[in-house]
């Protein structure tokens, strides 16, 4: 049961995951609007813990305030229940049913939206199946001898059970598989009505352990959300628990058998401590961030900001944190390519070793964003995910190249310049002062097209890219001119002038690539530059 929950949560991510977090994402306007949307995507989940470490992503990102993100937690709680209300029903029929669709539709099917949706049906048949199998196995245990003895203790001791109940539900990473087995196990007869209940009790605990050890290393926002759901968790057991003798009469007073009185009690105590908490979420919020305040900033460019290995499950998602990250390499590269040109007007050895250190925060950005999309699966992906997966790669090696132009190339002829005390003639130093331009419109042009995917942007990069080859062309032709007349600033600097002006051309060949594959995908790409029928082409057709 526990492998098919999974199954079914992995095919929700993967095929809806990007959907269901657009709307987490957009329904914390109100905290009533954020409990429905929090049940709805629960539903679809299955898994309040899941649910509960998307959001924590959210608000270890800014995303969505703490407050928010409780009350979509306290809907994520009720998701779970009415999950475990329609399995509660007898449909074990439907499992080979569910089964049989699933394994035709994922063999048919090459899409990979209709593999997941195979998965979630094979999952939910898996779960019918487990659920048959728990009450034929669990059967013949009220006849047991040796049960009565395990349960004594549990029985006598309300806090040990509740214990055992929320370790076993941490364990199992997931409070649905445990209440529905408390539910099997009790219609069987094998546990007491009243034991189960109080089981169900630390199963809702339980589930909230998980969430928070996953969020220890993460920003204290983060480990806000969960640490929040525990409180409320917790407040609402230490409440409910002297009240049980009077919740099993009620219970049974809407349903006749055991099973349903369980998945009752459990959606009952999840909806009264939601309709009970959600009014008091921002002062829980205020609460939980005098428990966890903010650590001080440390401010190291390097560092990934928004790589999120709990995104791995959902490859559009993390596509796009790998996207931002990306731009935060092509905002590094920006700065260098500005203090540049700087260091060669001004030859400033300070200016140029902080721009190779710029170069070292590229770098680091990179193998990050590299490890990070390393990990992703292509197997999962769609062609539009897997056709992005190798935009944002091939765009931040590129960034990276160039970043290393700078570094290896033109730094140190920055530094040569400076140390020789050399300077560019003006016309010189306004040729290359046009080229720098140039180039420098390209890397902002090249991240509004790696955002965008804009056509016109991307014709208009490759037509940059020509009047940039007309103007290094052209001022070779200037800078020999002035070799021939006899330019004491030209003379000197010969060496430098024309290596600057062929590793800033570099630097634009490396941007350009941006625009490759949006052009390539619309047939605006030719294959060659070489006119057709050229007299050697004619001659080797005769031959």
């Amino acid at each position: 049961m526990l492998w098919a929950l999974k199954l079914v949560r992995l095919g929700v991510t993967r095929g809806f995951g990007a959907q269901l977090r657009r709307i987490l994402a957009a329904s914390t306007k109100n905290s009533f609007i954020a409990l429905f949307s929090g049940a709805a995507v629960t539903m679809f989940l299955q898994s309040s813990m899941a649910t509960t470490m998307i959001i924590s992503s959210f608000a270890g990102q800014s995303m969505i305030a703490t407050s928010a993100a409780l009350a979509l937690i306290l809907g994520a709680d009720i998701g779970t229940t009415l999950v475990a209300q329609v399995l509660a029903f007898d449909i074990s029929w439907l499992a080979p049913v569910l089964l049989l669709a699933g394994v035709i539709l994922f063999s048919l099917k090459k899409v990979s939206k209709a593999k997941n949706i195979a998965r979630i049906i094979i999952g939910l048949g898996l779960v019918l199946l487990s659920l048959q199998m728990i009450s034929d196995a669990s059967a013949p245990l009220k006849e047991s001898e040796t049960l009565p003895l395990i349960l004594a203790p549990l029985q006598q001791d309300h806090i040990l059970a509740l214990l055992v109940a929320a370790l076993i539900t941490w364990m199992a990473h997931s409070s649905l598989a445990i209440v529905l087995m408390l539910m099997t196990l009790t219609s069987s007869g094998a546990l007491p009505l009243p034991l189960a209940m109080i089981m169900v009790l630390g199963a809702n605990i339980g589930g909230t352990i998980a969430p928070l050890l996953s969020t220890l290393r993460d920003s204290p926002a983060a480990m806000r959300v969960p640490a929040g759901n525990m409180l409320i968790k917790c407040l609402g057991v230490l409440v409910t628990m002297p009240l049980l003798v009077y919740y099993e009469p009620i219970m049974a007073a809407y349903s006749s058998t055991p099973a349903r009185q369980i998945v009752n009690f459990h959606t009952a105590f999840n909806l009264i401590l939601a309709l009970t908490f959600v009014p008091f979420t921002p002062a829980i919020a205020r609460m939980c961030t005098k428990l966890f305040p903010d650590r001080p900033e440390t401010d190291d460019p390097s560092r990934p900001k928004y790589l999120n290995e709990k995104e791995m499950n959902t490859p559009a998602i993390a596509l796009a944190s790998a996207s931002r990250e990306t731009l935060r390499m092509a905002d590094a590269l920006q700065d260098m390519m500005q203090d540049t040109i700087k260091a060669f007007k001004t030859n400033n050895e300070i200016l140029i070793n902080d721009i190779r250190d710029k170069d070292d925060i590229i770098d680091k950005l990179y193998d990050s964003i590299k490890s990070y999309l390393a990990q992703l699966s292509q197997e999962y992906m769609s062609k539009e995910d897997a056709a992005r997966f190798v935009y944002i790669l091939t765009f931040a090696t590129n960034l990276e190249h160039a970043g290393d132009v700078i570094d290896k190339n033109l730094m140190p002829l920055a530094l040569k310049k400076s140390r020789k005390h050399g300077s560019f003639s003006p016309e010189g130093l306004r040729e290359i002062e046009e080229i720098h331009s140039k180039v420098l419109d390209s890397v902002r042009l090249a991240q509004d097209i790696f955002v965008s995917g804009n056509i016109d942007l991307a014709r208009r990069l490759l037509q940059e890219k020509e009047a940039l080859r007309r103007a290094e062309i052209e001022a070779s032709s200037s800078h020999i001119d002035r070799l021939r007349g006899g330019v004491p600033e030209t003379i000197a600097t010969t060496s430098l002038h024309l290596d600057i002006i062929r590793d800033l051309r570099r630097i634009n060949s490396y941007m350009c690539t941006v625009a490759y594959p949006i052009l390539e995908e619309q047939g605006q790409l030719r294959t060659t530059r070489l006119r057709p029928d050229t007299p050697y082409e004619k001659d080797q057709k005769k031959s």
